[in-house]
């Protein structure tokens, strides 16, 4: 075995194939030619004297024997990034951070800060993907992510959290419908109640059933729906059919006209998700990591108010009178 002649390249194109279970989207990811690569990693096996996939599947396998190697090379190549930031020297973030974000945040919270970080630390390189939750975990495991932006806690070992914020759950009700007429909605209003929610793997349709005390949902006129979209929801709502429960910042989005006729806050205790930031390394990258988690905060605090969390959305909310 002549490890001399091993490179961080071919370190770096084996974990890109392992990541995407593809040569092709490996390249694509590296920006190289799939030849190229290709022939690295065929380079890289001559070297280690092993297999390390299994190239007559679809999508490509890692064998056994290059399971164990991928996951050293990953530890190799953390290293070597840990060494370039030491020898560095600069406070200032910079460098390529993966942040994974779900569905239910990414429309409303994105917006909130991005912008503002972006022009803050132009040297962070950002890639964003739409994630559902436990995909975040098994990357943030699988290190193919630095962090994930969700609805916390997750109680996931080896993962460490970052409340960033606290977002208010509010009733989003049909025209007519009596709950209107109250300043607030109970918990056992809803309990009941025929109610349109996110399917599941999201976690707000959790949270939700949760308050309700249903442990599933009963869906309007018996009507399935397979929808992630809260926009999706409030169209239906606005038919007449049913009702759902929206985060404070959605309905935010809403216009005055609609919040007022359509929304109604959630009788205290106001049922709250916590908004948290979660990686799986907390030194490499730490600069990065804590000038997100700063930005995301201060927007949050901004456009959800410090006391109590959602007032500044929910006291428009109120009714008259």
């Amino acid at each position: 075995m002549d490890l001399e002649q091993v490179t961080l390249t071919q370190l770096r194109y084996a974990v890109a194939v392992e990541q995407t279970r593809s040569f092709r989207t490996a390249a694509e990811r590296c920006h190289v030619s799939q030849s190229g690569l290709s022939m690295q990693v065929q380079k890289l096996e001559e070297l280690l004297g092993i297999v390390l996939f299994d190239r007559s599947k679809k999508p490509v396998l890692v064998t056994e024997e290059g399971a164990r190697a991928i996951a050293q090379m990953r530890e190799i190549l953390r290293e070597t990034e840990r060494l370039g930031q030491i020898v560095a020297g600069d406070d200032a973030p910079a460098g390529r951070y993966r942040l994974g974000i779900i569905p239910t945040l990414a429309p409303t919270v994105l917006p909130l800060f991005l912008d503002a970080f972006v022009k803050a630390h132009p040297r962070v390189e950002l890639f964003i993907e739409e994630l559902k939750t436990e995909e975040i975990i098994e990357r943030l495991a699988a290190d193919t992510l630095d962090a994930g932006l969700a609805a916390t806690p997750l109680h996931a070992p080896g993962l460490s959290e970052t409340p960033l914020g606290h977002e208010a759950m509010v009733a989003y009700l049909p025209e007519g419908d009596p709950l209107l007429d109250r300043k607030t909605v109970t918990q056992a209003n809803l309990s009941d109640r025929e109610l349109w929610v996110l399917p599941e793997g999201h976690c707000f349709r959790s949270q939700v059933l949760s308050y309700c005390r249903s442990g599933q949902a009963r869906p309007p006129r018996g009507v399935q729906l397979e929808s992630g979209s809260f926009e999706t929801l409030i169209g239906l709502v606005d038919t007449g059919l049913g009702a759902t429960v929206l985060p404070a910042l959605v309905a935010q989005g809403l216009t005055a006209e609609k919040r007022r006729a359509r929304v109604r806050p959630l009788a205290r205790p106001i049922p709250l998700r916590e908004i948290g930031l979660v990686t799986s390394r907390t030194q490499l990258r730490r600069r990065i990591t804590e000038a997100l988690a700063a930005a995301i905060r201060e927007h949050l605090r901004r456009a959800l108010g410090p006391s109590p969390p959602g007032g500044s959305v929910l006291d428009p909310l109120l009714p008259e009178g």
